[in-house]
């Protein structure tokens, strides 16, 4: 890691201009240092408009002039979104750039003036100066395949959410209104929201016969055969029903907008997995990763999405840094501190590989061996949760050698590191 860094460091000669860039929603402030992290121009503001950057770049130029320098980097924290506008502008300048951790800004806020004093021209100088020392690294812009997954993954979480808010606004309303139909009809199916849209209330059940509530849901609801031993049981169930009475108009607007969010919300979520699993498909790995037993094609969307394409790191060891698996511990003298997870990663990442295994142990016998090998060795065993855990670094690992060595899931090459790890313990 200290060779990584002294390359950063060496990279920024007499001949660099360091200029670090403090990102706002309106206004972004750049602050431009020498190799020795000597304060050459204070921090100056440029608005986020094409005008905006094109007066950056001007000014940029001018400094390069005025104190002859050859060479320029610039570097800003790739919090929010607010960055990704200006980096976009960099690249199609080529004026290279590079990214500063948001936790090393925060961490040293300190070190200029002893004060907790925070504002964007004090951001802008400090992340000149963490540049100066090294710590910064290069971002990796996804292009292709790979920014339409990252986007299309973004916006299949949100709708996920979405889907499960409905459902509990959907359920909170039922509690209130019809408390009973959840005894009758468990989820949200075609037939479900077809009640809740048309008769939702106890008493719009009980006004009309089974054959009239069949045809409505055919008619208005589009289900070619409606079951109706289901309708029958909740037109009895309707008859001993404790629902509220009063405010029923707008509890039946409130539960048919909220039908029809969830259905469009669904018909979305149907529609961007089709054109995920279109777009990973063109990629070469793709076809090794959804190889493993256990592991579905959505998993392996998210993997890509989050991380890109898995051939472009070194090591595995990259990709549990990335997703915060690496160990951390606090020890001093003859104290020995706990280890764990240093979760300084992409959270999303470690919450996908992490759900990813709980199907994986059940559908998959080497993993499944696996873990029970980590839980029982008689030597520091693992506890279940610990467990897990390694076993995402464990599948990282996997998707890693899968991808480079582009070759499918082999369980006998596993059984035999298992084997092996058995008997060096």
């Amino acid at each position: 890691m200290n060779h990584n860094r002294n390359e950063r460091i060496n990279q920024i000669t007499e001949e660099s201009l360091v200029i670090g860039i403090d990102i706002a929603k309106k206004t972004h402030y750049a602050c431009a240092l020498d190799d020795r992290g000597r304060e050459l121009q204070g921090p100056i503001g440029f608005k986020q408009s094409l005008e905006g950057f094109e007066d950056f770049r001007k000014q940029l130029n001018e400094w390069l002039r005025r104190h002859e320098k050859s060479s320029v980097l610039i570097g800003f924290e790739p919090t929010g979104h607010y960055w990704m506008n200006l980096a976009s502008f960099l690249m199609e300048s080529n004026i290279p750039f590079v990214v500063v951790n948001p936790m090393h800004v925060k961490k040293s806020k300190e070190f200029d003036d002893n004060l907790q004093t925070k504002n964007d021209k004090k951001d802008s100088r400090l992340i000149s100066k963490l540049m100066v020392g090294g710590n910064f690294s290069y971002p990796r812009i996804p292009e292709g395949v790979e920014a339409e997954l990252r986007n299309g993954s973004s916006m299949r979480w949100k709708l996920k959410e979405e889907h499960a808010r409905l459902k509990n606004q959907m359920t909170r309303w039922l509690d209130q209104y019809f408390p009973e139909f959840k005894t009758v009809i468990k989820g949200f199916g075609q037939l479900a929201c077809a009640i809740l849209k048309h008769t939702p209330l106890p008493e719009d059940l009980l006004h009309q016969e089974v054959e009239e509530l069949a045809l409505i849901y055919r008619e208005k609801a589009d289900i070619r055969s409606p079951a109706k031993s289901t309708i029958r049981k909740m037109k009895r169930t309707a008859e001993a029903s404790i629902g509220l009475t009063e405010g029923i108009e707008m509890a039946r607007f409130e539960i048919a907008t909220l039908v029809d969010q969830f259905l469009l919300v669904e018909r979305r979520l149907q529609d961007i997995n089709i054109r995920l699993e279109e777009l990973a498909t063109q990629l070469e790995e793709y076809e090794y990763l959804v190889s493993i037993p256990g592991i579905g094609k959505n998993t392996v969307i998210d993997l890509i999405a989050e991380t890109g394409s898995l051939k472009q790191y070194n090591h595995p060891r990259q990709l549990i840094k990335l997703a915060g698996l690496t160990l951390r511990e606090n020890s001093s003298g003859k104290h020995q501190g706990q280890k764990k997870i240093s979760k300084r990663g992409r959270k999303r990442l470690r919450n996908l590989l992490y759900r990813a295994i709980l199907p994986l142990l059940q559908n998959n016998s080497i993993f499944q061996e696996l873990y029970q090998y980590y839980i029982t060795r008689s030597i520091n065993p693992l506890k279940k949760k610990e467990a897990m855990v390694v076993l995402c670094g464990k599948l990282l690992k996997i998707f890693f050698g899968l991808s480079n060595h582009q070759v499918h899931f082999n369980e006998d090459r596993m059984k035999q590191d298992l084997h092996c790890l058995k008997q060096a313990a």
